[in-house]
């Protein structure tokens, strides 16, 4: 994509979330997240990927629900984002939530077996386990210093103006 059109699928995406948010009024569309947006190169239409928590039926009805609402979500990205077409909106469960929690169900599962003794265990969070790698210094690197000769020193000045 170019960065025309990534711009444009960011606005469309902020647009589309936000009238989700505090304008729709349907109840079949709760707890509806837009994830990403992907818009054509002539502009003329997107797709807009949305994850939605609830079993099927819940997000059968919020798809439902998001595909009569398109109209009105279109209105809004014509108020909001100055382009030259409006892009008719599509529809579409992004299921990245779901399939990865589909994984680590997998993956507990095998460690329960003994078969999966060097991953981390799927209660430890992968920002905790990232952290701790970021903060061992490597085999090869020196320990840092706390010396800030690295940094240029500028002079103080009392000019405020």
């Amino acid at each position: 994509m170019s960065r025309r059109t990534l711009k444009a699928a960011s606005a469309i995406r902020e647009a589309v979330s936000m009238a989700i948010l505090t304008q729709l009024r349907d109840p079949r569309v709760s707890s509806v997240t837009v994830t990403m947006v992907e818009v054509a190169p002539d502009m003329r239409s997107a797709k807009v990927h949305v994850s939605v928590m609830g079993d099927t039926r819940h997000q059968k009805l919020a798809l439902q629900g998001l595909q009569h609402a398109a109209g009105f979500l279109q209105e809004i990205i014509q108020q909001r984002v100055d382009m030259r077409y409006t892009p008719k909106l599509q529809f579409t469960l992004d299921r990245g939530v779901k399939n990865s929690l589909e994984v680590a169900r997998i993956l507990q599962e095998l460690r329960a077996e003994g078969g999966l003794q060097d991953f981390p265990d799927a209660d430890e969070s992968v920002e905790e386990s990232a952290a701790s790698e970021l903060h061992e210094p490597l085999p090869d690197e020196p320990p840092p210093s706390s010396d800030d000769s690295t940094f240029p020193s500028c002079p103080p000045t009392d000019n405020y103006e």
